[in-house]
């Protein structure tokens, strides 16, 4: 820590903890102490149950959590495909033009995200292309919302490289294909699982573009943890996000491993 002495460092940490226990902590445990309860009407819940749980690991939930890691998946790899491309091929622009490219690529992030599905709502609604309806507009527009993380992870890593690498390469003969797959992507792995990962977390949690667009034969979990509080079911909807939380983590993490191998080597 950059504080050094001791009474300095239990200051800190005491401002942490008073300002992470009720904005972050505090909401997360309620949600985990709820999806075990069976009635909540005083000050602590009462009836400890596991029926909660039962409903939240099948049949329609268990089908929106399949949907969910799905389109999380595709939307993920899709941007990452299209972002890291994005990245490599600004780092040889000029500075303005690499603006431009940045704005075009943070511009569905600068707007809500219900713009964004009610933009791809309208675009692919009418051919040429016309994917309303379909499981394929629900994760363009997950790609369209996340595409903007992976571009800046990747472009801050692009940037860190050292040249010293592709020139080396070069001189020995080899071909821009060949440096790009054996020399500038082995680089950028640690930051493209980390942009995998941050991809993923954000698929996975997105409600208002999906409200808009999600066909009945595919509805992802967050859409199905609004409908169950909507519906009244907090409890049901608590242990659903508590399985949406622990799933997420469980990927994640998976994820931190490869990074991790990647960057020792």
């Amino acid at each position: 820590m950059l504080v050094h002495s001791r009474k300095g460092r239990w200051a800190a940490w005491a401002l942490f903890a008073v300002l992470f226990v009720p904005l972050f902590a505090t909401p997360l445990l309620v949600i985990a102490v709820a999806s075990f309860s069976t009635n909540w009407s005083g000050a602590f819940p009462s009836g400890a149950t596991l029926a909660h749980y039962e409903a939240a690991t099948r049949g329609e939930s268990l089908a929106a959590l399949g949907v969910s890691l799905q389109t999380a998946v595709g939307a993920s790899l899709v941007a990452l495909v299209v972002g890291t491309w994005a990245a490599l091929a600004a780092a040889s622009m000029g500075r303005r033009l690499r603006r431009v490219l940045d704005a075009l690529f943070m511009l569905p992030v600068a707007v809500p995200s219900v713009v964004v599905g009610l933009a791809v709502l309208v675009a692919y609604s009418k051919p040429p292309v016309t994917l309303n309806g379909t499981r394929w507009i629900v994760i363009l527009a997950h790609t369209v919302l996340v595409t903007a993380f992976a571009f800046q992870s990747v472009s801050a890593a692009v940037s860190r490289l050292d040249p010293a690498y592709e020139q080396a390469a070069a001189s020995l003969g080899a071909r821009p294909t060949y440096v790009l797959w054996r020399v500038k992507l082995p680089l950028l792995l640690p930051s493209l699982n980390a942009a995998a990962g941050l991809c993923f977390a954000l698929s996975m949690g997105e409600l208002s573009a999906t409200m808009m667009l999600y066909p009945p034969d595919w509805m992802p979990l967050p859409v199905q943890i609004f409908a169950a509080t909507d519906r009244g079911s907090l409890f049901t909807g608590s242990a659903v996000a508590v399985v949406l939380m622990a799933t997420t983590l469980l990927v994640l993490l998976a994820v931190s491993r490869v990074r991790t191998k990647a960057s020792y080597r």
